[in-house]
């Protein structure tokens, strides 16, 4: 097999690799040149040919039936910017990015499907690993989210989790909830580029957004602790 390079894979960082870039992908192959094998779209001979056409959304199986979402990018989106920047990967400004609690494997998400019964019908638990995509006005984000249940609410069908990627799932299995409204985000603020305060909407990151886009929400609470501002945003969506 011809050696790998960054240019001849299919820059999608789509991360369903387990790495957040096809570059760091890239570099991470001369040691371990098997992980290739989780490029979901190179063909045997090793050419990036992308399995979706622009900007067409697909779930994709890979040996063990694992699913895999993917936005292809389009040539009008830009490189991300410097993180002092303060511009998303569209060229957007925002205030600040939201950071994950460091205890915690990834961004803490409050979530409700629009079923709410299938909480209760798949039983979930903590622990639980799942996938679903958040649907209309409370997001509305391209990407199947992945993550690990932290809390359950049976009686309202309001899970907590922590969205962790698609390695996971792939990795572990998974329970699928389907189409979700985000509630709220939950973590942490270092260094915002404008003083954050409570009652105010804001244009904010989050830190490990595979699409790296922004996103709006409000701030209704606060606390500051030694890892940095502790923050709940609500009133979700992207743009």
């Amino acid at each position: 097999m011809s050696t790998i390079t960054v240019e001849s894979l299919p820059g999608l960082d789509c991360g369903a690799c387990g790495f957040r870039t096809c570059a760091t992908f890239a570099e991470a192959l001369p040691a371990r040149p098997e992980l290739l094998q989780r490029c979901i779209y190179l063909t045997e001979g090793a050419t990036a040919q992308p399995v979706v056409s622009a900007p067409a959304l697909a779930v994709l199986n890979d040996a063990q039936n694992a699913p895999v979402v993917c936005a292809a990018r389009s040539p009008q989106v830009r490189a991300p910017a410097a993180p002092d920047a303060w511009r998303d990967s569209l060229d957007r400004e925002f205030d600040f990015y939201l950071d994950h609690f460091p205890d915690e494997p990834g961004p803490r998400e409050i979530i409700l499907p629009h079923n709410p019964l299938i909480t209760r019908e798949l039983a979930v638990k903590p622990g639980d690993v799942l996938i679903g995509r958040p649907l209309g006005m409370s997001c509305g984000c391209p990407i199947t989210h992945c993550g690990v249940a932290t809390q359950v609410d049976e009686r309202t069908g309001v899970i907590v989790w922590c969205v962790t990627g698609p390695l996971h799932p792939r990795q572990h299995g998974f329970k699928d909830i389907g189409y979700y409204s985000a509630q709220a985000y939950e973590g942490l603020i270092n260094k915002p580029r404008t003083e954050v305060e409570i009652g105010r909407r804001y244009w904010f990151q989050p830190r490990m957004c595979m699409m790296q886009w922004r996103h709006s929400g409000l701030v209704n609470f606060m606390n500051h602790g030694p890892d940095g501002l502790q923050v709940r945003i609500e009133g979700l969506w992207i743009g």
